[in-house]
């Protein structure tokens, strides 16, 4: 096999990929472009030689992170030089100044920057291609199409799509939103009032109810994934691990979310879930918002599981018909621990009504755990204090804005070999793109006169 050939076969391949992505106009061209380095490199370069320091030094101080999988194993390829394909028609990064890094998370690096040409400040998420021998990785293919088909005033908006010279500098422009809940919390001298919790969740669980009537699973909700702006304005951001469901349900990986905020089912392996996993989320988020840190940092899954059922008990048939058969379960004996005393968690921030929710939030049967449109019209919302209106949150420093250290914390589940055996539909996926559902529950999964840019 000549060159040529080698180098059409894999166009061939990226070309079919990014054909999944609307509004990009076909024939797109595919040049041979020569590896340049962008002052982004650079940045991110330090930033990850800063890291890695970092981290050696402290640690005791360091957070457990989700069990990394092994990588997917490639088919061997021909033995012939790694080529750089190019996009034409999209802008080019340079066309931004870097400003600082804000955060790097298992999909890709975020950067503040500004646009040359208007003053803008935006936030730069920039692809993690290097894994990828097939140009275009899945997870950026799903977190695009999630984002272009959840367009919503509590979900990060996307603005365009820029690149470097190289087809393994992809980066998404998307609004500059001043804060992430995680690292706001660990820096605020005093807690949310109980009035600012509601607001917070509120607008959580509106977002997540129109991900949910648009059959998208988030599938990493935490806190450091929600944006909140100057405005008391939360966002829902980092759609990496984002995809699709439908009805009957297929089977997909457990190894999805961030484990502090995972739900005991995917803990105890079960493959066929739906939208009960981002409430269970949603319940920890809740939580946290309200003690100031996780409910339950688990250092590893067994841990995770024991903190879940010492404070909720051990569950039953009777209480979650079914949890028997689970992998988990067949595994390892659990003790036996008392049924549900996570109220004294918490003291006097929940009145019987937030504990009712909470518990609605944490039911470990999935079918009893509440939605989130029924969720917003619970009675916690409804009693004193009322949520504050947005406008009125205080505002703080934008630790975003500046190059400080964010405090370690876990990390979600990256693809691998798990993916595959455990039949994600990757490979339908790429055949047949990100599809909707007709009638996806009566709700048009189209935003409002939204198009990206390209």
């Amino acid at each position: 096999m000549g060159s040529n050939s080698y180098i059409g076969r894999k166009t061939k391949r990226i070309s079919s990929k990014l054909k999944k992505i609307p509004n990009i106009k076909f024939p797109v061209k595919i040049t041979i472009a020569s590896k340049v380095r962008s002052k982004f490199d650079d940045h991110s370069d330090a930033e990850s030689h800063d890291r890695a320091s970092n981290r050696s030094r402290s640690e005791d101080d360091y957070m457990p992170e989700s069990p990394e999988m092994s990588d997917v194993e490639m088919e061997p390829e021909d033995e012939l030089p790694i080529y750089y394909p190019a996009i034409q028609g999209c802008r080019s990064v340079e066309e931004f100044n870097c400003l600082n890094r804000i955060e790097e998370g298992t999909y890709g690096v975020v950067y503040r920057a500004m646009d040359k040409k208007t003053d803008e400040i935006v936030a730069l998420k920039r692809l993690k291609m290097e894994k990828e021998k097939e140009g275009f990785p899945i997870t950026s293919l799903r977190e695009i199409n999630t984002l272009l088909k959840a367009q919503h005033k509590n979900i990060v908006t996307v603005r365009e799509i820029v690149v470097g010279s190289n087809m393994d500098k992809i980066y998404i422009v998307m609004d500059f939103v001043e804060h992430d809940l995680k690292t706001l919390m660990e820096n605020m001298k005093n807690p949310f009032l109980v009035g600012e919790v509601k607001t917070l969740l509120l607008q959580l669980l509106e977002a997540v109810q129109h991900l949910h009537d648009n059959w998208i699973l988030h599938r990493d909700l935490k806190t450091s994934n929600l944006l909140l702006s100057h405005k008391g304005i939360l966002k829902v951001g980092d759609f990496g691990l984002a995809r699709e469901y439908g009805s009957p349900l297929k089977a997909y990986t457990p190894i999805v979310v961030t484990l502090w905020y995972r739900a005991p089912e995917l803990l105890l392996g079960c493959k066929e879930y739906s939208t009960h996993v981002d409430i269970w989320s949603v319940g920890c988020i809740f939580a946290e918002m309200l003690l100031m840190k996780a409910l339950w940092p688990g250092k590893s899954e067994i841990d995770e599981i024991n903190r879940i059922f010492k404070d909720l008990g051990t569950p039953t048939e009777k209480i979650w018909p079914g949890v028997t058969d689970l992998p988990g379960m067949k595994k390892v004996q659990f003790n036996e621990n008392p049924y549900n005393v996570v109220r004294n968690r918490f003291g006097s921030y929940l009145t019987d009504s937030g504990f009712d929710l909470l518990n609605r939030f944490f039911a470990y049967d999935p079918v009893k755990r509440v939605s989130a449109e029924a969720a917003l019209e619970h009675e916690y919302f409804h009693e004193s204090p009322l949520p504050v209106d947005p406008s009125m949150f205080p505002t703080w420093p934008a630790r975003s804005e500046q190059n400080k250290k964010h405090a370690s914390s876990p990390k979600p589940p990256s693809g691998g070999k798990a993916y595959q055996k455990l039949l994600d539909d990757e490979e339908n996926f790429a055949a047949k793109g990100f599809h909707m559902p007709q009638a996806a529950k009566g709700v048009s999964s189209q935003g409002p006169g939204f198009s990206l840019k390209f």
